[in-house]
């Protein structure tokens, strides 16, 4: 297929049935992004008007249909293939946003080649004050491969008083609103299509990561997230993506001598979660976990053969630092709230 364009940065917006965001935060994209870079829309197979919509009200902006939508990663794993940039913004439709957002990342991409993916400050929609669930000021993953993020540990969310404005170096950038140099993204396999949705970002760093890369938070750029649009959190939908994405994450990325025992010790915790739902009466999150394991472990073999093809990029396992401790016990016995409270830097 002919690639269309040849751009520094190409912000490529994914859009199932969005109508309604696009109504509301096109017209600040557009307002917000420097003429000099595109913006392309991805209609993901979208059976409302948004295909309508686009072309009566921005007949000028390029659009990349995909007939059926097969998933989250399927649209940006379609896309992407027909995008000649340098770099790309995977940016999701309920994403607002704010003045200079594109040039603090540019910049940093720009004058350091080791950078391979960036995200912005991260900051809910609906409480403006506060940052956003999914992405906050940059994620990271503890020994055990649970994730967390710079202003959010499992369900206590910080207030945004400025304590994480600085760039710093993260495990994993959030996909909603994610900078990446094209030709490592296509070098590294891009975005796995078996994620469907969720942590498939988180599995893009750690891969990139392995490969000797940085994965950056730039507060200097900051938008606001709706988040929870497309799978509710807290949702069986979600918690199934939850507990086989971890496991396929491990399976894939960690080096054998961590994963001979990382890989039983979190079957256990998550055997843990399973009881601890289930005495909650959370009887049907209980059983999606089973459900997850179990789709899980009928394609074990499947797994590892992707894992065999990963591990051949992996260079520099040391650049995927870990939490050294159990962000689980800290948070749930030890009571730690904030991610300042743990004393720990990357």
């Amino acid at each position: 297929m002919e690639l269309q364009s040849n751009q520094l940065l190409s912000i490529v917006l994914l859009s199932f049935n969005s109508k309604g965001f696009l109504e509301q935060f096109l017209p600040m994209l557009i307002k917000f992004t420097p003429v000099k870079y595109e913006i392309i829309i991805v209609n993901n197979g979208s059976t409302d008007d948004t295909e309508v919509f686009l072309n009566e009200e921005y007949p000028t902006l390029r659009v990349i249909k995909i007939e059926k939508n097969k998933g989250f990663t399927n649209g940006y794993v379609e896309s992407l293939k027909q995008i000649n940039s340098k770099y790309y913004c995977l940016l999701s439709s309920d994403i607002e946003v704010t003045e200079n957002w594109t040039e603090p990342i540019i910049d940093l991409m720009e004058k350091d080649e080791s950078v391979a993916a960036c995200q912005p400050k991260m900051k809910s929609w609906h409480k403006r004050n506060e940052f956003e669930y999914a992405g906050a000021c940059g994620g990271y993953l503890d020994k055990y491969g649970y994730l967390f993020c710079r202003g959010r540990i499992f369900y206590s969310i910080e207030e945004d008083n400025g304590q994480y404005d600085e760039t710093t170096e993260v495990f994993w950038a959030s996909g909603g609103c994610f900078f990446v140099k094209s030709d490592l993204y296509h070098k590294f396999g891009g975005l796995d299509d078996d994620f469907f949705a969720h942590m498939e970002e988180v599995d893009l760093c750690w891969r990139l990561k392995n490969g000797g890369y940085k994965i950056m938070c730039v507060p200097d750029s900051e938008v606001y997230h709706v988040g929870g649009s497309i799978i509710s959190y807290g949702s069986a939908p979600k918690t199934y993506r939850n507990y086989r994405n971890s496991l396929i994450l491990l399976i894939k990325n960690l080096p054998l001598n961590q994963l001979l025992w990382k890989f039983p010790y979190r079957l256990a915790l998550d055997g843990i979660a399973f009881f601890h739902l289930l005495f909650r009466g959370d009887v049907l999150l209980a059983f999606t976990i089973v459900k997850s394991h179990w789709h899980f472990h009928i394609k074990s073999l499947y797994w590892l053969k992707k894992r065999k093809a990963v591990r051949k990029l992996a260079v520099d396992d040391a650049k995927a630092k870990y939490f050294p401790q159990s962000i689980v016990w800290k948070y749930f016995i030890g009571g730690f709230r904030k991610f300042s409270e743990l004393n720990w830097k990357y």
